[in-house]
């Protein structure tokens, strides 16, 4: 497997900012978006149990619909892949069951041979403390999956900006997610830069790297 270099992947997180203006006639190839919709699935969360969906918004009605709950920010309806990231609002003995199901069927284990796992994860996000923030603990989850695309995308050339100036019930109405499990968590616009965008040329503003990390 070939690697990027460490120079190649700060240059491509040196290259990434938060867009403010997409050039809503360039589109991500739809080799590249398979790509960057696989990295959500790929990405890492708790137990493996992925306590989420992305909604990928590609129909311009909806998306106009969004416009007004997202502070009217034109990334909405400009970009080219606009991903809404919802999080469970809780998490069932089902939904454990599944997951075990599909380790089985994935691992070829016997579901009698994956028990104790299973009842690991029911005693800690069903019948647990956790159990009871549920919601919460999906929506940090969420997280992992948009660092995960942002940091895919920037390596592919892929511009992108995370949005939580949104408002998640307003979005769970347009979105028709009331009653189905799952809220709207944060959302992410993403395609290529516009010209015009005068953040593009910015100089990034980060504290020195002794303030951020520690070495203990």
């Amino acid at each position: 497997m070939s690697n990027l270099s460490p120079q190649q992947l700060l240059n491509a997180l040196e290259w990434r900012y938060a867009t403010k203006v997409f050039d809503p006639a360039k589109k991500i190839p739809a080799d590249i978006w398979h790509a960057l919709e696989q990295a959500l699935v790929l990405t890492p969360t708790s137990y493996g149990m992925q306590p989420y969906q992305f909604l990928v918004v590609q129909d311009a009605a909806k998306r106009a619909a969004l416009l007004p709950h997202s502070w009217n920010q034109k990334q909405v309806v400009d970009c080219s892949h606009f991903v809404v990231f919802t999080a469970r609002t809780e998490m069932t003995e089902a939904d454990v069951a599944k997951f075990i199901q599909r380790t089985s069927e994935v691992r070829d284990i016997l579901l009698e041979k994956l028990n104790f796992n299973r009842d690991m994860i029911l005693s800690d996000v069903v019948k647990g403390p956790r159990g009871k923030t549920a919601h919460e603990w999906a929506a940090r989850q969420c997280y992992i999956a948009l660092g995960n695309l942002m940091t895919s995308a920037a390596v592919l050339g892929v511009d992108a900006c995370p949005m939580e100036g949104i408002n998640p019930l307003e979005y769970d109405q347009v979105l028709g997610l009331n009653g189905s499990g799952f809220k709207t968590v944060v959302a992410c616009a993403l395609g290529y830069r516009a010209a015009a965008d005068k953040y593009a040329s910015l100089p990034k503003v980060r504290f020195e790297t002794k303030d951020l990390v520690r070495v203990i």
